[in-house]
Parts: C-alpha cells; structure tokens; sequence
C-alpha cells in the first residue's frame, strides 16, 4: 500500500527564508510536500514601520494566507518569520489546523539549559518579537530567563547579497564573546541557521531555527519515532 504524502505550507515574509530552509527541508523532511507562499512586501513593510511597530495589515495577510494553505489542504502552517511571530497567535482562533512558529523549539531548548539566555540577531526589527517569544516559553516553562540581546545587521547585509562567508565569520565571533556571559545561545533569524555547518564544538549549546524547528516537524508529523529515511 502506497504511503499518503504528508504536506506543510510555509508563509514566508522574504523569499531569503525560501533559500536558507532548503537544506533543513531536505534533511528532516524529504518525503513531505512543502507548499510555499512568500510576501515580500511583509518584511518590507515591517521593516519600514519600525522596531517594535508590526503593520496591522501584516497580520491580516497572514490570517488570509494560512486559510488559503488551510483551505488547499494543507496538515500544518509554519510561519518562516521572526519579526512578526505575534501573527501565528493571533490566527491560531481562525485556522483549524496547526499553526508554528519557526523559533518556538529553538526557545524551549534555550530555557531548559539555565536563566542565562544569549540571543544573537542581524535585524533589528526581529529583536523585540523575538525576546517576547521566549519570555513567554520561559513563563509557560516557570523558567524565568535573563536575556543578553547582541545585534549584528551587518551580518544581514553580507547574507542578503550572497556573502555567507562574512555572515558566517560575524556570527562566530559573537557566539565566541558571548559564550562566557551565558548558558545558551539562540540565532534569532531562519537565515541565521546558514552558520550551522561551520559552527563546530562551542562552549555553551548553540541553537538555530532550521535544525530544531524542522526536527520538531518531522517529530509532530511522523511521531518520536521518524521515519528513517529521514534521520540524514
């Protein structure tokens, strides 16, 4: 009997996130049909709000698009977005089918290894949303957490115009200053899981979106038990 194919849709608010996710999607989830739908016109107009400001329309969009993804028959949404996270709560009451956001198991992860959280992020406009995602987990968890936030959007350029080399060499120096302060380090951004294979053995648990938000898919479709063809 033919196995049913599973699929996820993904709302991306920069076609960036498309890009750096690819190679997460073939690792932990090649047998699922993905169905992408990138705006970005989202991250356009988040960024020209302002930090801290997330457009009203923005949130509408991502209600209208995860029931469209709902609608095409779609078994779970994943919001590629740091920025504006807050919408995937906000159309969770809408939508009838899971809705994630791409940081949340990287952020249970972070509070379990101790109060000292170190958060690494090239957008500015990311920041916000994201130390407000993990105070939540970490207060759902009774964990509560201290945050030492660093800003490098000079990374962000080098990635955006194909230099991961220098994106890469950046990031690896924060996490090296920032390893003695902390007992865990987040990458606050999708595109930041671009460092993953050269990161090596660090001095604190270092933790990225693509691994542990693509690991928690494969786990939430297939169960603790993946299958293994997927286990690359």
């Amino acid at each position: 009997m033919e196995k049913e194919t599973k699929t996820i849709g993904i709302i991306h608010a920069i076609h960036l996130t498309i890009r750096a996710m690819q190679p997460f999607l073939e690792k932990y989830i090649p047998d699922v049909e993905v169905m992408h739908l990138c705006d970005d016109t989202i991250q356009r107009d988040n960024i020209a709000a302002g930090v801290g400001v997330i457009p009203k329309h923005n949130y509408f969009r991502f209600a209208q698009y995860a029931h469209n993804l709902e609608e095409s028959g779609v078994e779970l949404i994943l919001l590629a977005c740091s920025t504006f996270n807050y919408a995937a709560e906000l159309a969770r009451p809408m939508i009838d089918i899971p809705i994630m956001q791409i940081d949340r198991p990287m952020m249970e992860l972070a509070v379990s290894q101790g109060r000292r959280v170190g958060m690494l992020a090239t957008l500015a406009t990311t920041v916000p949303s994201s130390e407000r995602l993990l105070r939540i987990v970490a207060e759902e968890k009774k964990r509560p957490v201290e945050i030492t936030t660093v800003l490098r959007p000079e990374a962000f350029e080098a990635i955006q115009r194909g230099d991961k080399e220098t994106h890469n060499r950046i990031l690896l120096e924060e996490i090296n200053r920032l390893s003695s302060k902390v007992d865990s380090i987040v990458m606050a951004q999708l595109s930041m899981s671009a460092l993953e294979p050269y990161l090596g053995k660090t001095a604190v648990p270092v933790y990225n979106s693509g691994t542990t938000g693509f690991d928690f898919i494969r786990r939430t479709l297939y169960g603790a038990a993946a299958p293994a063809e997927v286990h690359a």
